[in-house]
């Protein structure tokens, strides 16, 4: 065929003079040829040389039990299908060893002809190009013929491989189907890719029933005076003691080494959990012991800032804090932007506090709050007759207050164009002229400003000055909102009930149930909530029947259960998004049910639904 001979030319002249017409090769391909050349391998190998001695090859399938388990009866039905045809079916691991090899004497021979044999490691970096290695390395199913291989080795095979996942979307190993170059067929890539697909299916659905028993070995050991986690084999934590949900609401889908450092316990002892059905490993009981704590609801501090909040556990409040420390000690101006109610001026204090002005005055003033006729002498201050009703002393404005401290302007887009100007001025000159006066008076300011609005969007609106802009926003920092520091909720409702002196435990139903609702007012609109539940529940412990959630937090997303098709799907891929369209059909369009219908988790589908376009 002409298009094996142009392939033939094209690699004698890449592995000869090292030129590679990449417009007449899939990228893939060409990508793969290139780092095998850049690695050493030899492109004229014959046959493979990295074979496992026995022992060390039945440790390996010892250790892929599960993989095997579940994948061989899969093998050999797909075997099955092909048998006679002179190719053979291999399952790999992630590592690129042959675990399994099915097919006729004649085919077997062929491949051991070249050591493709159980135990050999059959990657880029050992046989150059080819489909397993290929799929290996780029997680993509992916068929290769002839010279489409890089070594000499498989130049008379044609293989097709799909890489097999499970729910958190590791690789488990991969699939492939290889044969004689003579016979390729354009269907066998499908086939391989949707039995590796329902090789993933089967696994899903072993993991669920193992965390099924591990959730009954959990209902009928957890101790209510003991502190123990019951983790699947990944140290994946599936329950918890009552005393660590406690402390932890949303402890459960952690890692157990995340748990443990988060909240200063150490693990005593680990017990492995078997299956009461074939011996598999399960998981493993952990019991912990617990270090003294530090009490969470004072002044919380993050090294040197003075944070009067709660700290919490998300990554993302925390790396603001980091920001917010760095920048502290510092004269800079800094701008702080966030929805309303996510605690702007607690961390402007906390800036203040943290910052070489301590001593000085912390002077807060909401622009939103003033009529545009007031601001002028609000924050400049006037003199002894400046205007009608002026007091006869005069009056300091709200930036010589701040002499010698700090200056915190909320809501700064709301202050009017001629203010900007004038406050331009004053930043820019370091000092202010009261209303009524001729003489300046001197300033040693730091501005913190703030606001809920997009001030660069302002900016491009044309209602907000740029000058002035960059005046202000020297270093910004971001307070996520509420619904992206989920895991904080159970601390902020703790240090509700401080305050409060509310000496209650809430129930983890309700803590969960909180947790759960979007908060577009954020903390503060939760303290309200709080405060609500505190009042109906006479002080005492609440329960369901105490929590009233105003209509406008409670949110669902609405999905979209019909898209257009996505361009550059794979196989594997189309046929999931088609799984996950019928799914959400079947559910209209709630994602909560639509994950238990696929057995993946709700953040899982979340990513997935993005992915898709859906």
């Amino acid at each position: 065929m002409i298009t094996e001979i142009v392939s033939q030319r094209q690699w004698e002249k890449f592995v000869q003079e090292g030129v590679l017409d990449a417009s007449r090769l899939h990228a893939r391909i060409s990508e793969s040829w290139e780092l095998c050349q850049r690695a050493g391998v030899n492109p004229y190998l014959e046959k493979a040389s990295h074979i496992l001695e026995p022992d060390l090859f039945a440790k390996r399938k010892q250790d892929s039990g599960d993989l095997l388990d579940v994948a061989l009866p899969y093998v050999d039905k797909l075997y099955a299908s092909i048998r006679g045809s002179g190719s053979i079916v291999l399952l790999i691991d992630p590592d690129g060893y042959v675990l399994a090899l099915y097919g006729d004497d004649e085919a077997r021979h062929f491949a051991k002809t070249i050591n493709f044999v159980e135990g050999v490691k059959w990657t880029e970096e050992e046989v150059g190009t080819n489909a397993i290695g290929t799929a290996l390395r780029t997680g993509e199913a992916i068929a290769l013929t002839g010279t489409e291989h890089f070594s000499i080795v498989s130049h008379n095979w044609t293989c097709s491989a799909a890489p097999i996942y499970d729910e958190k979307g590791r690789m488990l190993g991969v699939l492939d189907i290889s044969g004689p170059a003579a016979k390729a067929h354009p269907h066998t890539l499908g086939a391989v890719v949707s039995t590796a697909y329902v090789i993933e299916q089967e696994w899903r659905m072993r993991e669920q029933q193992n965390r099924l028993e591990l959730m009954q070995f959990a209902y009928d050991s957890l101790s209510l005076s003991q502190l123990v986690l019951i983790c699947d084999r990944n140290d994946i934590i599936v329950a918890a003691s009552p005393q660590i949900r406690r402390r932890d609401a949303f402890c459960t889908g952690k890692e157990a080494a995340d748990l443990l450092k988060e909240n200063d316990y150490t693990e005593r002892t680990r017990i492995p959990i078997y299956s009461m059905y074939g011996n598999r490993l399960l998981g493993f009981c952990l019991s912990l012991s617990e270090a003294p704590r530090k009490p969470v609801f004072a002044c919380e501090k993050t090294s040197s800032l003075q944070f009067a909040g709660v700290a919490g556990k998300s990554r993302r409040f925390q790396l603001m804090l980091q920001e917010a420390e760095q920048v502290a000690k510092t004269e800079s101006n800094v701008h702080i932007a966030g929805e309303s109610g996510t605690g702007k001026e607690v961390i402007a204090r906390a800036l203040h506090e943290s910052s070489l002005r301590h001593a000085g005055p912390f002077v807060a003033v909401n622009c939103g709050a003033i009529a545009p006729d007031l601001m002028e002498s609000e924050l400049f201050g006037y003199v002894d007759g400046a205007f009608t009703g002026a007091r006869r002393n005069g009056r300091k404005g709200r930036l010589e207050q701040a002499n010698g401290g700090t200056l915190f302007l909320d809501e700064i887009g709301e202050i009017p164009p001629a203010m900007q100007v004038a406050l331009l001025r004053v930043l820019q000159e370091r000092e202010v002229v009261p209303v009524g006066s001729d003489k300046a008076v001197s300033l040693d300011i730091r501005v913190i400003t703030a606001t809920h609005r997009d001030l660069r969007q302002m900016v491009r609106d044309g209602v907000f000055r740029e000058d002035l802009f960059y005046r202000l926003y020297v270093f910004p920092l971001y307070i996520p909102p509420l619904r992206e520091r989920r895991e904080d909720i159970p601390e902020l409702i703790r240090h509700f009930c401080e305050k409060a002196a509310w000496d209650v435990e809430f129930p983890s139903a309700m803590i969960e149930r909180l947790a759960s609702y979007e908060w577009p007012g954020n903390i503060r609109q939760l303290f309200n909530v709080l405060e609500r539940i505190r009042i109906r529940a006479g002080g005492g412990v609440p329960d369901q029947t105490h929590l009233i959630i105003p209509e406008e937090i409670e949110f669902a997303p609405v999905i979209n259960t019909e898209s257009s098709p996505v361009v550059g799907l794979t196989y594997r891929e189309e046929i999931e998004r088609q799984e996950i369209m019928q799914a959400l059909h079947k559910t209209g369009g709630n994602v909560k049910l639509a994950g238990r219908l696929l057995h993946i988790p709700r953040s899982t589908l979340y990513r997935k639904l993005k992915k898709y376009g859906l």
